[in-house]
């Protein structure tokens, strides 16, 4: 994937944006076009205290509702940490969405004042699909785009 074009393309799109709503869709469509083994391309939202909700996405249907307790979503939410995995077969407690869904990358997406606004969460029908380089381009761009958000 060409991290700098999608930057240029996300930066342009969403400059001066702050609704929360807004940015992720946006995001999440521009890199769901753009990431070529993303099959699912999305954002869950903290809605209530531990408890992720839908938000904007593209793909097919997504879980409604995920407890920071549980699954990959769960886990960014709840450590705050970067979840790459290669085998969501392998990830205990993977909540399976999509039962075609081989891997997965879920960031924690936070606003400058450091509240935790959400996770986008990128999965594949592709083992190993996600690379640490797709964590980290994908982590500095969320903190820019979302820091005046919410």
């Amino acid at each position: 994937m060409d991290y700098d074009r999608f930057a240029e393309t996300i930066d342009a799109l969403c400059h001066g944006e702050t609704d929360t709503v807004a940015l992720m869709a946006t995001f999440a469509c521009e890199l769901h076009h753009a990431h070529p083994l993303s099959d699912w391309t999305g954002f869950y939202r903290v809605t209530a205290p531990g408890t992720l909700k839908i938000g904007p996405y593209q793909g097919s249907h997504g879980c409604l509702v995920i407890p920071f307790s549980r699954g990959v979503c769960g886990a960014a939410a709840r450590t705050g940490e970067v979840q790459l995995v290669p085998d969501v077969d392998a990830f205990p407690d993977h909540i399976a969405c999509s039962s075609t869904t081989r891997s997965e990358l879920v960031l924690p997406v936070r606003n400058g004042a450091g509240r935790l606004l959400g996770v986008l969460d990128l999965d594949s029908n592709t083992p190993a699909a996600f690379t640490d380089e797709d964590a980290e381009r994908l982590a500095a761009l969320l903190a820019r785009v979302f820091r005046d958000a919410g």
